[in-house]
């Protein structure tokens, strides 16, 4: 009997980066798949906790704080604990190769890093799935969702500015003064010519009558 998989995917730590988690979960959303997000900043028992509860066939967890080596072990230590062993643990993250061959050693599934494609994780997943429960219960893959057509934004002007530019627009326009009020307003401010003041300085003072003294 075909049924979806159930997918659990968790940010376990202090990681506050989730943009690539939401990236593969809508991945395997659009792949047929049931995706539970747990969101940021969980305990490695808070996600084992969530994935009893939900009965999901993979937990996936995304780790970039580079604690990768003590998450992940302490994740499928408790997965085994709850008696959910035999489920998948998978997930991504900065990890280097080296530190991905240790943990497949512990029983962690393939681990995906940066670059990775979302077709080879959905690709993976339904593998696994396929193997454990077998091929006649692993659902057709449903038809890729139509995506919107790219558009360019343009941002409007700053709110600023066009309300600058439309009090200049409204603002009434001054009438051009007459060619007579302008003369007489150039002859007002016009200096005296340097004639007149140099011959009025150059004049001697007008002398006052003497006084006869009275005997």
């Amino acid at each position: 009997m075909q049924r979806k998989i159930r997918v659990l995917v968790g940010k376990p730590g202090l990681d506050g980066h989730d943009r690539g988690a939401k990236v593969v979960a809508a991945a395997l959303r659009d792949a047929g798949m049931e995706v539970i997000y747990t969101g940021l900043h969980q305990t490695p028992e808070q996600i084992v906790e969530a994935a009893v509860q939900e009965d999901v066939d993979v937990v996936a967890l995304s780790v970039l704080s580079g604690a990768h080596m003590t998450l992940f072990p302490e994740v499928r230590s408790l997965m085994v604990g709850q008696g959910i062993g035999e489920k998948l643990l998978t997930g991504g993250g900065i990890i280097p190769n080296e530190d991905m061959q240790t943990l497949a050693s512990q029983g962690v599934g393939r681990l995906f890093g940066p670059g990775s494609s979302t077709v080879d994780i959905v690709a993976y997943i339904r593998e696994w799935f396929a193997d454990r429960f077998g091929a006649g219960t692993l659902a057709p893959l449903p038809p890729a969702p139509a995506r919107a057509p790219a558009t360019i934004a343009v941002s409007a002007p700053p709110a600023g500015t066009r309300r600058a530019r439309t009090a200049t627009a409204a603002a009434p326009r001054r009438k051009p003064a007459s060619a007579t009020a302008a003369r007489r307003r150039s002859a007002a401010a016009r200096p005296a010519p340097r004639r007149k003041r140099a011959a009025a300085a150059a004049r001697p003072a007008a002398k006052k009558p003497a006084r006869r003294k009275r005997r």
